[in-house]
Order: C-alpha cells, then structure tokens, then sequence
C-alpha cells in the first residue's frame, strides 16, 4: 500500500511515478511530484520506481499573486 496525498493506493510492484499519475489521473502539466520528502525531477517520471509504503504528495504549482 502507498499514500497519494494522503489516500491509499494499491501498490503494485515495478509501478513508477508515471503510472501512478495515470491511475490517479493527474493530468495537469504544472506539478511537482514529491515521494518520501524528495522531489522526483520531472524527466524520472516514467523510471523512478514506486516502493511499497512509500509516500507520495502531487502539488499543483499555480501562480498567482
């Protein structure tokens, strides 16, 4: 089991943050992905692997003022 901001997510071995944007359907192009407390750089997406119980926050980055 991991956590998506806060919620349980099923975890399935091999899945990477890419999958995991997927499934949850993310699709704003604006986000920061942050798993354990480090930031995952935009380029991991599709090869950084998920482990199981690991923390998983999605922040949209808006502007404004």
């Amino acid at each position: 089991m991991i956590k998506v901001n806060k919620e349980d997510m099923e975890f399935e071995k091999g899945m990477t943050v890419e999958d995991v944007l997927k499934k949850k359907k993310y699709t704003f192009r604006m986000i920061t992905v942050i798993v354990n407390g480090r930031v995952v750089p935009k380029d991991k997406y599709a090869t950084y692997t998920i482990k199981d119980n690991d923390n998983i926050d999605v922040v949209h980055i808006m502007s404004g003022g």
